[in-house]
């Protein structure tokens, strides 16, 4: 365990981040539509039993949403380098935009449970060109260097992740079909504000291939990152996809869980992870965190209901943590360019996001309502597992990796 005077740690380089408050406009409509494409995850949260009771489907039929969502994201993840160093940064944005206006608003007239799976699936392809140019384009307008792009993203990941389920049991407590379409006029007005403000940027020297970010998990310390980010990842979108289901309370209730959820996970991603990473190190603080959410997820799955809330919402304090460390540790150990590093690194993770919201109801079906928490559990340990085995490892080319990442100026790509 780390002293306050230990060496700086690699991933976090002993530093403090730079202020956020004096940005461009541009930075400022790119981190707004930011928070909105990142509420789109946790819009349907409150409204799945109510989704489930309109369209006359079953728990595992509506947790599908979150499937054909971030099965599409993770495949995307392949195609998004190679739209944006074709196309550029803002066309790329505009492009995911107008994708997610769409979609989401054809998911508000779904008069079936497939129809809303396949519009939620055309909505993650919007979504991952989006979310994956973001803060690309958000270090390149931004002031203040590239650590202040990322807390600012962060900041748009965390704020957009509890304010999704808020405006989902809003909308959703009139009817399940309004947060769909309140989601596609927030979308527009962030189309229109980045067409106004933001400029197109220079796009790369080198083209990416489809296959760049597959040949990037060649590396083995990028290879172990996405490997300890799927079992997470897995036990991340138990708690956000399956829990509704566990919890059953209305809109407004479950929303007001969920927001206090995400508002821990905005928290301690943005301010408690990055002191933390300072004085324990990330490797300690990422090991640590996923064993504590494993407990988390196994008491939440025991116990009652009230025990269920408040483990719902500790939970987004341990998954704020993990976010920061997992990007940061994608961001430093890999010797690929960052944005093919980062989408092969998501193109493994998001497969994890898929699957959990298919498999938990369906373990719930096949054993007890138990069961899909002792799996979460395992996973988060397993995760931990990948980490404590190759902690030399990450920490050494971390470390190696560091002093040419540090050169490079805005090309970070990231879909937390």
């Amino acid at each position: 365990m780390r002293s306050e005077t230990a060496e700086p740690d690699p991933l976090t380089h002993g530093a403090e981040r730079p202020s956020l408050l004096r940005q461009p406009m541009a930075v400022w409509a790119t981190a707004g539509a930011s928070v909105v494409a990142f509420m789109g995850i946790g819009l349907v949260d409150p409204i799945l039993p109510s989704i489930a009771q309109g369209l006359d489907a079953s728990a595992s039929q509506v947790s599908l949403l979150f499937t054909s969502y971030f099965l599409i994201t993770a495949v995307a993840m392949l195609v998004t380098g190679f739209v944006s160093s074709r196309i550029g940064g803002r066309k790329t944005l505009l492009l995911g935009l107008a994708l997610v206006v769409v979609f989401a608003a054809l998911s508000g007239t779904s008069d079936s449970v497939g129809e809303l799976v396949g519009f939620r699936a055309g909505w993650g392809l919007g979504n991952a060109l989006f979310v994956s140019t973001s803060l690309a384009v958000i270090v390149g307008a931004a002031a203040g260097g590239s650590a202040a792009a990322i807390l600012l993203y962060e900041s748009a990941l965390g704020l957009g992740m509890a304010c999704g389920p808020l405006l989902g049991a809003v909308l959703g407590d009139a009817s399940w079909r309004y947060p769909f379409f309140g989601t596609a006029a927030l979308m527009a007005i962030g189309f229109l504000a980045i067409t106004a403000l933001l400029k197109e940027q220079p796009k790369p020297a080198r083209k990416t291939t489809l296959l760049d970010p597959v040949k990037a998990l060649g590396h083995g310390g990028l290879a172990s990152v996405a490997a300890s980010a799927f079992f997470y990842n897995y036990t991340f979108f138990t708690v956000l996809a399956f829990t509704p289901f566990v919890l059953n309370m209305t809109p407004y209730k479950s929303g007001a869980v969920f927001f206090a959820w995400g508002l821990l996970l905005a928290v301690f991603s943005v301010l408690v992870a990055p002191r933390l990473q300072r004085r324990f190190g990330s490797l300690k603080v990422l090991g640590g965190s996923l064993l504590l959410l494993a407990v988390d997820v196994l008491v939440l799955g025991y116990g009652n209901h009230t025990v269920a809330i408040v483990c719902t919402v500790l939970a987004g304090a341990f998954i704020g943590v993990n976010n920061t460390v997992y990007t940061e540790l994608a961001l430093g150990v890999s010797d690929a360019p960052r944005p093919v590093a980062s989408a092969g690194y998501n193109f493994v993770r998001w497969f994890a996001a898929a699957a959990a919201p298919f498999f938990a109801p369906k373990i719930e079906e096949w054993t007890n309502l138990h069961i899909p928490f002792v799996v979460a559990a395992v996973t988060a340990v397993l995760g931990a597992g990948v980490v404590w085995v190759r902690r030399r490892a990450l920490a050494e080319e971390a470390a190696e990796e560091e002093p040419r990442h540090a050169v490079e100026d805005g090309v970070a790509v990231f879909a937390e």
